[in-house]
Parts: structure tokens; C-alpha cells; sequence
């Protein structure tokens, strides 16, 4: 093999393993984003019930 194409062979797995990394943060801030407004939702029917 030349050097050439190892060199674009490692180039690939680099980006495959960054588009990995990028997908696992987007599905992470999706999470926490949920979580915020269960949260939220949360306080408010709290609330809703110490107002009754």
C-alpha cells in the first residue's frame, strides 16, 4: 500500500470517529433538553398544587 493511501485511510477513520463523537453530543444535549423541561413541568404542577 502506498503511503498515500494509508494516509487516507487513517484521514477516514478520523472523521468517522469525529461524526461518532458529534452524534453522541447532539444526542446528550437532546437528553438534558428533555430533562429541563420534565423539570420545569414538574415545578409548575407543583406549584398549581400549593396554590389549590
Amino acid at each position: 500500500m502506498t503511503r498515500s493511501g494509508l494516509s487516507r485511510i487513517i484521514l477516514l477513520f478520523a472523521v468517522v470517529g469525529l461524526a461518532a463523537g458529534c452524534a453522541n453530543t447532539i444526542r446528550g444535549v437532546g437528553q438534558d433538553t428533555a430533562n429541563v423541561v420534565n423539570a420545569t413541568q414538574g415545578a409548575g404542577q407543583n406549584v398549581a398544587q400549593a396554590t389549590k
